[in-house]
């Protein structure tokens, strides 16, 4: 999984199908230590996170399986709402 932060919203009109009723935010990840280049991506949101949340984002085949629907193109969903975290502060810059 990956810790991150909800930066922006995603709107998209025209899109697979199978996307239809799927919120999309945009995900700055934390970075693991200096020199670490992080790399904007799209989530789907599955727990109604919302800009400046800090939240859990699981990739690749757990995040298709997490929405449970059968061929849905997606590769990364937004799983949990970060509440607390305890972590040296350097690391989440």
């Amino acid at each position: 999984m990956i810790i991150g932060k909800v930066i922006g919203n995603v709107w998209a009109t025209r899109k697979d199908e199978k996307l239809n009723g799927l919120k999309f935010l945009v995900i700055q990840p934390s970075k693991a230590g200096e020199g670490d280049k992080s790399t904007i991506f799209v989530a789907a949101d599955m727990v109604g996170a919302g800009v400046g949340e800090s939240v859990l984002v699981t990739k690749g085949s757990s995040a298709r399986a997490s929405l449970n629907i059968q061929d849905v193109p997606i590769d990364a969903v937004i799983v949990g709402i970060i509440d607390s975290l305890e972590v040296d502060s350097e690391f989440l810059k």
